[in-house]
């Protein structure tokens, strides 16, 4: 999967709590979860974010905190489709995988993304390029059975692709 697009940049131990808030938990449709995704730190975020063509980087831990599958679903229903980090919780990690999201780490290369800045991106070569500054990083590339999760939008629609 190839992608390109602006960044949203956000630190260390980003916690489930804080990419979908508690108080939003009522309901499980993607839609819903999308419009508060990241409100408590960032209010411009699901306003503003351009399904498709934007990008999330966090730091390291990304996705610690409790184990609610409500926020990868947030994170990707907000049109994201790659999140990079330092390092992944690994409950978020498996539950990203899980809806098809991709997760791509990095390590301490993450510091030198910015917020605004516009990466290019191949999941299945683990490649990063930052078309802001030239930089280029290697993440480890999703095994091909995990690039088809993400291909097929998710686990269970790739167990459904295989019947």
């Amino acid at each position: 999967m190839k992608i390109e697009g602006k960044v949203w940049r956000y630190g260390d131990n980003i916690d489930t709590d804080v990419i979908i808030p508690a108080r939003y938990l009522n309901t499980f449709d993607p839609a819903e979860l999308a419009k508060h995704c990241m409100v408590d730190i960032d209010e411009t975020f699901a306003a503003n974010v351009k399904a498709g063509d934007d990008v999330m980087v966090g730091g390291k831990n990304f996705g610690c905190g409790s184990s609610r599958e409500h926020a990868p679903v947030a994170i990707k229903a907000s049109g994201i489709p790659v999140v990079i980090a330092a390092s992944f919780a690994r409950i978020f990690y498996r539950n990203g995988i899980n809806i098809g999201l991709p997760l791509l780490e990095i390590g301490d290369d993450v510091e030198k993304i910015s917020a605004d800045d516009v990466l290019k991106i191949d999941t299945s070569t683990g490649t990063i390029e930052n078309l802001t500054t030239g930089d280029i990083f290697k993440a480890q590339p999703l095994p091909p059975f995990v690039q088809g999760i993400a291909d097929a939008g998710g686990l269970i629609n790739y167990i459904k692709s295989k019947k």
